[in-house]
Order: C-alpha cells, then sequence, then structure tokens
C-alpha cells in the first residue's frame, strides 16, 4: 500500500516542483512538504525563491543564502515531528549569483571568466536575464541534482499566471542564441560590425569623452566572449530541459480557493499535460470549515443564548460572524469541486483547512505537514 498524501506522490521522486500563482502559500507549502520528507528519513533541500526571507523565519534561521545550509532539528523535534535520520537543508535562490556561477563554469579559462564578469554590458544584461529567475532556478536545481548530494529537492517556484515563463525557459534561452538578431550582430562582417560603423563609432567615442564609458569597446568585448559561450548555454539549456521531462521530476499544483487562483492552477495543469511533464496532484491551501451547515442564523442566535449564557446582542454578533464564515466555505466548496471536475477524477487534490494563525515555525510548518501527508480528500466533481 503507498503512503498517504504528498509522501504516496513523491515515491521515487527526486526533483518536486511546486507551482501556481503567488500568494497561496507556496513558499509555506514546499518548506512542510520538505520538512515531512526528511522527516520520513530522506536528506531533503528546499529552494525558495522569495525574497522576504519568510522560509528561513519559518525554519529558525536569520537569513538564507545561495548555497545550501542545514537546518537544526531540534525544533520539529519540539513540535512533534523529529527528523530521525532524515535532514533538512535550505536556501534561497540569488538569481544573479547563479547566473555568474554558470558564466564560470563555460568560461574556457580564468582571463575569459574575469573579462565576461567585469564587462559592463554583461553586469547589466545578467541582471535583468537572472530577475526573470526561471532559468536561473531551474539551473539552480539542476546543479543541485548533479552532486547526488540529496535524495530530495523541493522547488518554491516564482509566481505563475504565465506558466510557459517557467516551463519554457529553457526552450526561450536556446531560442534567444540561435536567433538571427543575435547571430548577425556575433557575425565578424556582418551587422555587428555595421553597428559599429563610422557615424555609431562617432557619436560613443564622443559619449566616452564627455562620460568616460567606452561602450563601444564594452559592446565589442561582450559579443566577442559571448560567441565563445554559445555551444555551453546551448548544453546547459538542453540539460535543464531534460530535468523538467525526467521522470523522477514530480510537478505539484499549489492553490487557494479562490476562482482566480484555481483557474491559474487549470492552466498551469493544462500546460504541464501538454508539456509531458509528470504531475503528482493539486494542493488547495485555507479552505474555509463551514461550522454553521444548514443551521438558521435566527435559530443558532436562540442557541448560543440558550446553551452558552449570551445577551442577545453579542449573540446576533457571533452569529454574524458563523454566517459570515459558511459563506466563505460555500464559496470554497464550490470553487474546489470546480477545480476538480476540470483536472478530472484520476487527479488527487490535499485540501488544508484555513488555520487560525500564519505559519511562521515549526510548530506551523508540522501543523501544514499533518493536512498534506494524510490520505487525499475526496470531492466530488
Amino acid at each position: 500500500m503507498s503512503a498517504p498524501g504528498v509522501a504516496g506522490w513523491l515515491d521515487g521522486v527526486r526533483v518536486c516542483i511546486c507551482g501556481g500563482s503567488g500568494g497561496v502559500g507556496k513558499t509555506t507549502t514546499s518548506a512542510a512538504i520538505a520538512t515531512g520528507m526528511a522527516a520520513r528519513g530522506l536528506k531533503v533541500c528546499v529552494v525558495t525563491i522569495d525574497p522576504a526571507q519568510r522560509l528561513a523565519n519559518a525554519l529558525g534561521l536569520d537569513t538564507l543564502g545561495n548555497e545550501p545550509h542545514r537546518v537544526e532539528p531540534a525544533p520539529f523535534a519540539a513540535a512533534g515531528a523529529p527528523l530521525g535520520d532524515g535532514e533538512l537543508w535550505a536556501l534561497q535562490l540569488d538569481a544573479k549569483r547563479t547566473f555568474d556561477d554558470l558564466i564560470e563554469r563555460l568560461s574556457p579559462d580564468e582571463r575569459t571568466r574575469e573579462e565576461i564578469l567585469s564587462n559592463r554590458i554583461y553586469r547589466e544584461l545578467s541582471g535583468a536575464v537572472a530577475g526573470s529567475q526561471e532559468f536561473t532556478a531551474i539551473a539552480k536545481l539542476h546543479d543541485l541534482a548533479a552532486t547526488g548530494e540529496f535524495d530530495l529537492l523541493v522547488l518554491d517556484t516564482p509566481p505563475s499566471r504565465n506558466a510557459l515563463d517557467f516551463l519554457d525557459a529553457p526552450d526561450r534561452l536556446t531560442q534567444f542564441f540561435e536567433g538571427r538578431a543575435l547571430q548577425a550582430l556575433l557575425k565578424p562582417s556582418g551587422f555587428g560590425m555595421k553597428l559599429f560603423g563610422r557615424t555609431s563609432g562617432l557619436v560613443l567615442s564622443a559619449l566616452k569623452r564627455v562620460t568616460g564609458v567606452d561602450l563601444l569597446t564594452d559592446l565589442s568585448t561582450f559579443f566577442r566572449l559571448l560567441g565563445g559561450l554559445l555551444e555551453g548555454f546551448r548544453a546547459r539549456a538542453e540539460q535543464v530541459d531534460a530535468l523538467l521531462h525526467d521522470p523522477a521530476t514530480r510537478f505539484l499544483l499549489v492553490t487557494s480557493p479562490e476562482r482566480e487562483p484555481v483557474d491559474e492552477a487549470i492552466y498551469f495543469h493544462r500546460k504541464l499535460k501538454a508539456a509531458r511533464m509528470a504531475f503528482g496532484g493539486g494542493i488547495v491551501n485555507r479552505v474555509h470549515a463551514d461550522q454553521l451547515g444548514d443551521e438558521d442564523a435566527g435559530e443558532l442566535v436562540q442557541r448560543l443564548i440558550d446553551e452558552a449564557g449570551l445577551s442577545r446582542p453579542l449573540a446576533r454578533r457571533v452569529a454574524a460572524c458563523f454566517a459570515d464564515e459558511h459563506a466563505l466555505a460555500v464559496r470554497d466548496r464550490e470553487n474546489v469541486a470546480h477545480l476538480a471536475q476540470r483536472l478530472g477524477a484520476s487527479v488527487p487534490l490535499l485540501l488544508v483547512p484555513h488555520l487560525d494563525e500564519d505559519v511562521h515555525d515549526a510548530a506551523g510548518l508540522v501543523r501544514v505537514g499533518a493536512h498534506l501527508f494524510a490520505d487525499a480528500t475526496a470531492v466530488a466533481p
């Protein structure tokens, strides 16, 4: 019999990618999954892109860097989830640093590496490329997977209304390097040389005299150096794409029960299916419980007066809160049913209830994990 919940979804999996829109608890879910799998004896690393350091705070750390940092097991043991033989590691992606590391690996020698990293054009463009985060996130994941150091890697992805921004990152990078515009710039006798023709040269020379910035030299050096790295970039893009399609890589959808995130999850699932990437299941966070049910608000007011001894004004206010919660629960139930119907009966869903407090420590992660590692909730399509 397979393990319940997320543990069953990730049986034999080496890379777990949590995707979904922003603000649905994706970072918390990723950390709770990593914690739960570590408690099952695995060496797990969770990778986050959240700059707010919420993952670091939840794990009891002051800060996280671009390299894996081992998390102390004591807080989790105190919260009732001892890690035992498992290990929990975490890192926060530094996209610029990861892109620089890639340049260092692809450069044929130290001189070339230093020329590229110090080039003014590279510094500006690498910041823009790294800022998109998608490719650097998967590239970092690939590097960690290649070490074989961890049993499981869990990635908290960037918010994605545009699922293709993440799923197609390797292809888009390859297309950029193979594009006609870039190839023309890189040809010694092509458009790249025309760009630095007499008129442009005079303008750039004047700019240098005024500002001290030798943009002509920077551009020429950048394109010359870039030409020598194209094959390495293509190879890395292919490796990253292979990781996304590897049977040992599993995607999980994370959403909340509001309609917009649910539609985002449906869209993301459709793209995963079209790309033939392995899908584990869906997680719906912050689902409201229905405390009122079919009871009439007037009946609840009277019961609060009779059984709880509340005054009528206070009983009415309490009943109004129950009515609001009931409305939210009905909305959540309808949206989750819509999600289940669109994903199909074969797709398992896990529902995590709306908690009274934000998750900010090990105890909160363990509380979320208790729902993630339970049996999938049956949802009527």
